[in-house]
């Protein structure tokens, strides 16, 4: 059976678990160096996830089915 892919917030609370375990300091060095690892590759999928959910909602689909870049600052023509 193939493994269910984990949700933006499972990832982040596996993060955050590795995070409250390196802190505590009672992990042995070996599984720290592994829980870092795997902490660093959490982390950057997970700016990944935003970083691309950021780009969707900056931008708005018009009727023609082009985009619109929301961050473009088209009320400065107005005043």
């Amino acid at each position: 059976m193939a493994e269910k892919k984990k949700t933006f917030e499972d990832n982040l609370a596996d993060l955050e678990e590795i995070v409250t375990n390196l802190e505590a300091g009672n992990v042995p060095l070996e599984e720290a160096m592994e829980k870092f690892k795997k902490g660093v590759a959490l982390s950057k999928s997970l700016e990944k996830t935003l970083n691309n959910a950021e780009s969707t909602v900056t931008k708005i689909m018009q009727a023609d089915g082009t985009e619109e870049n929301l961050t473009d600052d088209k009320t400065e023509d107005k005043e």
